[in-house]
């Protein structure tokens, strides 16, 4: 049996962790600059407020109807998400963490010491609700899909309370039939008009399609999650979260970037998160892509891309730094506004298995160690190359931002007795 744990609307949640006034109150967070919104709680989506929505389009009617509107916190999310995790990891031998706020257990060698799994999956809940202030669903199967169709169900159907258990035929089926393909795991939005169009209307009628007709018509990915939802298991953790073959890190900044000093900030500033995920990863970048350019709104839509293969693969964050900096001297031009910025890292090699080149210059790979553990331990950007810049002017907007409560010492909570 698997179990996958998810919070239920994070951002939102995260943010009423320590602001216990807002908990029953609608609530959006913004993405970069306060753009979009990329999260709302129930009681916002409750409120007609859509997803995915420019902000300053529906800005009247969120304050008409009282919706709390917040920048998002991404210091905060994560320093809560790591609490949340270490809770949940305490409840099965095996843990695999998928994202920033899910989890999935593996109960595969202790399930039947485990008298009653959904007693089990309600002290999760509690638990974690007890030690960190955040709400998650449960859900249990006996595949990895089924498990994530069992937590949609406990998500979406109050009469499970947050806790949904998948371990027999009938149940099975009545979940599955109360399910469009879409919602299904690893099932996109063109596989799902597709599947429309073939009259499977539901993930029961996906799941009584034949696996050899899945292959043949889509995938074999598609054949895994047909075989997963009749409770046959396909995938295991390297399935389900497999080494990205690019790494991008792009953003629109909060100022117009007009000068090549600040410019050469920004890229760095990419440079440096996307080596650091590649560095997570064990992988090396053979190919960097940068580009910069205003916006596509503008009168004069203007920028550059460039495409640079290195001689020898690396995730040095110095070394593409330089490289980086380089190049935005030749492609800079005075006059564009830059608004949109990236880095890419394409190509990539596996750091262990990559074939070695007798002329290839030696590398320091603890240097790059310590760089990374240092801000992991003290939080992201405590140490960063000098090319990034201390006043970074053109950084996103933020307007709408709260405290890092857990991760700045001026942001700790202050409580009187």
């Amino acid at each position: 049996m698997f179990a996958l744990v998810d919070a239920n609307s994070f951002y939102c949640s995260a943010e009423q962790v320590f602001r216990p006034e807002w908990r029953g109150r609608p609530i959006i967070v913004l993405s970069n600059n306060d753009g979009c919104i990329v999260s709302a709680n129930r009681l916002a989506l409750a409120s007609g407020i859509p997803k995915f929505e420019p902000y300053f389009k529906i800005k009247a009617e969120c304050e008409r109807l009282g919706i709390i509107a917040l920048s998002s916190n991404y210091e905060l999310y994560a320093s809560l998400s790591a609490s949340m995790m270490e809770v949940i990891g305490r409840f099965a031998p095996e843990q695999h963490i998928y994202s920033i706020d899910e989890s999935f257990l593996s109960f595969q060698h202790c399930y039947p010491a485990i008298p009653c799994l959904i007693k089990h999956g309600h002290a999760l809940r509690r638990t974690v609700w007890k030690e960190t202030r955040l709400p998650v669903c449960v859900g249990i199967g006996t595949t990895l899909t089924l498990a994530k169709v069992a937590n949609h169900a406990a998500k979406k159907h109050q009469q499970y309370h947050g806790v949904c258990l998948i371990d027999n035929h009938q149940q099975r089926k009545e979940i599955l039939l109360k399910m469009v393909p879409a919602e299904v795991w690893g099932i996109g939005r063109r596989l799902a008009k597709r599947l429309d169009i073939m009259g499977v209307k539901t993930a029961y009628a996906l799941s009584k399609m034949a696996p050899a007709i899945a292959k043949k018509q889509f995938s074999i990915e598609v054949e895994r999650t047909v075989r997963e939802l009749n409770g046959e298991i396909c995938k295991g953790w390297d399935q389900v979260r497999a080494d990205k073959q690019q790494i991008f890190s792009t953003r629109s900044v909060g100022n117009r970037i007009t000068d090549l000093y600040s410019l050469q900030q920004a890229l760095s500033k990419h440079v440096g998160i996307a080596t650091s995920k590649a560095r997570a990863q064990g992988s090396l970048c053979s190919v960097i892509i940068l580009f910069a350019s205003n916006s596509p709104y503008d009168s004069h839509p203007s920028g550059f891309k460039h495409t640079q293969r290195l001689a020898y693969p690396t995730n040095s964050t110095g070394e593409i730094t330089h490289i980086v900096n380089q190049i935005a001297k030749e492609k800079f031009r005075s006059g564009v506004h830059y608004y949109k910025i990236g880095i890419g890292l394409v190509d990539l090699v596996n750091e262990t298995h990559r074939q070695q080149d007798l002329f290839e210059p030696a590398r320091d790979p603890a240097l790059m160690k310590v760089y990374d553990a240092l801000n992991l331990k003290y939080g992201n950007d405590s140490l960063f190359m000098a090319a990034q810049g201390s006043a970074q002017k053109w950084s996103m907007k933020r307007q709408f931002l709260t405290p890092q409560y857990t991760t700045c010492w001026y942001d700790l909570p202050k409580i009187s007795c």
